[in-house]
């Protein structure tokens, strides 16, 4: 938005290192002429963007709440030497932000499960089960048949679009499984995790359905190898360590089910970073990279060598989808915020968002506004905050600058409403000072001892750029998002506004508009 100086001078005091704001902004020219330009930027805005999305594209990043989306901001700039404020995420340059209400049927802090039915399948659903509506019950196999709903993904294959996922988590985790799957229970990813009573029942578990319920998804990047292979096979890089090994009790081995289906139509099967960027996309129609036996490494541990990065995925991914005249739909997840936040580690949580981010920047290069809807949101948010009247540019993983005046020990700017650094030491709370509260797995201090800190319960926010971006505004239910969606690319159940498969999206009611006023015209005269 407005120009930074990054000529500063770092002052350190007592723990605090404090970078002061530049001289210009001390000048009420610079924030008038700032303002200014953004008014104009703004003005630009009146004429909408009514194209037809060739391309649809969701980044998810879970559990990015709007304190996490502000504190990734901050630390992005203070990793490039700004004091971080001031700084732009890429999705803070989308021209259009609203807010989803989070809640599941049966929840008022909802999971990612029933999140995920809603943003890509388009209803409200129980927490805990995926791609089934509010009527089936969790873990209840015997209420599945009959409640399942389509997602997105779906609908974007069914209208000859190429369909890609992408996760820094497991393949077949609550979120992406959503896309694909129909099932009351989100930890059935193998049958070695469901009951004998389901599988008798007919139930069949999630890793499965990613290959059988659409055929040929186009691209599929993440982890949870071991739910594709079968009981005790050993993993391919951690050979000899049994949890890492095959979990399936049926025997199959679905990824090379899934090469044997695919050797003949430019499939490809990768499993460690150098695989995947020795590919060329113009050779590669079907991809499947399963980068680990469960989750990715969060990207501070990641081995750079071996692990790709969410940037590296996303961009393979986009240079294979796009070879589709008909153009594409992608799923892109930043997985595991979410767990950094559940473990109390928030520099983990927050690296991982700015990774995300720079994914949004790469896939911005990539496609074009004029073609492509993206949009970036979060399924929910977390028991996560930072306050205590922080200079400016105080490191974002800094101390308050003051003591508490009930027990005058200090305390970090983050902390957790609940969550597992709740801790006592002789009686009272820790003393931050004392410990390296910088350090990658540190535990922000938390009000509530849990094992596992707690999603909060929040709107997050929608940001929106491209065709249709417009649709989302102000605060709607989260179910809303994959409906507009669809509505920009012409897919799905909203498609009688599309005349032809060019132009723009919102043509024919202009069209009827103009028809009707001819009408009425002729009548006067």
């Amino acid at each position: 938005m407005y120009e930074t100086d990054v000529t500063l001078i770092t002052r350190c005091d007592h723990n605090l290192c404090i970078l002061p704001f530049t001289e210009k902004e001390k000048d009420p020219k610079y924030w008038n002429a700032g303002a200014q330009m953004t008014l104009k930027n703004a003005l630009t805005l009146q004429t909408l963007n009514k194209n037809k999305a060739e391309n649809l594209i969701l980044f998810l990043g879970d559990g990015m709440g709007v304190p996490t989306v502000t504190a990734a901001r901050i630390l992005k700039g203070q990793l490039s030497g700004q004091s971080g404020e001031e700084t732009q995420l890429e999705m803070d340059k989308f021209p259009f932000v609203s807010l989803a209400k989070t809640y599941n049927t049966n929840a008022q802090v909802p999971d990612s499960a029933g999140t995920a039915t809603a943003y890509l399948c388009g209803v409200k659903a129980n927490e805990g089960t995926v791609g089934v509506s509010a009527a089936a019950v969790r873990s209840q196999c015997n209420t599945t048949e009959g409640n399942e709903v389509t997602s997105i993904l779906r609908w974007a294959k069914d209208a000859g679009k190429s369909v890609g996922i992408v996760t820094t988590t497991r393949v077949n985790h609550a979120t992406p499984s959503a896309a694909y799957a129909h099932s009351v229970d989100r930890d059935w990813y193998s049958d070695n995790e469901m009951p004998a009573e389901a599988l008798q029942a007919g139930c069949k578990d999630i890793a499965r359905q990613l290959f059988e319920n659409i055929p040929n998804i186009d691209v599929i990047m993440g982890g949870g190898r071991k739910y594709m292979f079968p009981k005790n096979r050993s993993d391919v890089e951690y050979p000899g360590v049994a949890k890492h090994s095959g979990t399936r009790k049926d025997g199959r081995d679905l990824v090379q089910e899934w090469i044997d289906k695919t050797k003949d139509k430019k499939g490809h099967y990768v499993w460690n970073k150098k695989q995947l960027l020795s590919l060329n996309p113009n050779n590669v129609d079907y991809l499947l990279g399963l980068f680990e036996p469960g989750d990715l490494p969060y990207d501070l541990e990641r081995n750079s060598e071996t692990d790709p990065s969410l940037t590296e995925m996303v961009e393979v991914a986009i240079k294979i989808l796009r070879k589709n005249p008909s153009g594409f739909y992608l799923l892109v997840e930043g997985g595991r915020i979410d767990h950094g936040h559940h473990e109390g580690k928030a520099k983990q949580a927050l690296h991982e968002a700015v990774e995300m981010d720079r994914a949004i920047g790469r896939a911005s290069l990539l496609t074009s506004i004029h073609d492509t809807l993206t949009i970036v949101t979060a399924d929910h948010s977390h028991m996560f905050n930072f306050g205590g009247y922080t200079p400016r540019g105080n490191t974002i993983f800094g101390l308050a600058p003051m003591l508490s005046d009930a027990d005058q020990k200090p305390f970090t700017s983050i902390l957790y409403g609940n969550g597992p650094g709740y801790k006592l030491v002789n009686g009272a709370r820790e003393n931050v000072s004392t410990i390296d509260y910088q350090e990658n797995n540190y535990q922000a201090q938390a009000a509530v001892p849990l094992s596992m800190e707690t999603h909060g319960g929040e709107d997050v926010a929608v940001f929106a750029k491209g065709p249709m971006a417009h649709l989302l505004h102000g605060v709607h239910e989260q179910n809303y998002i994959p409906h507009v969606m669809a509505y920009a690319g012409c897919i799905g159940q909203n498609r009688e506004h599309c005349l032809s498969r060019s132009g723009t999206a919102g043509l024919h009611p202009v069209l009827s508009t103009i028809a009707t006023l001819f009408t009425v015209t002729r009548l006067l005269c």
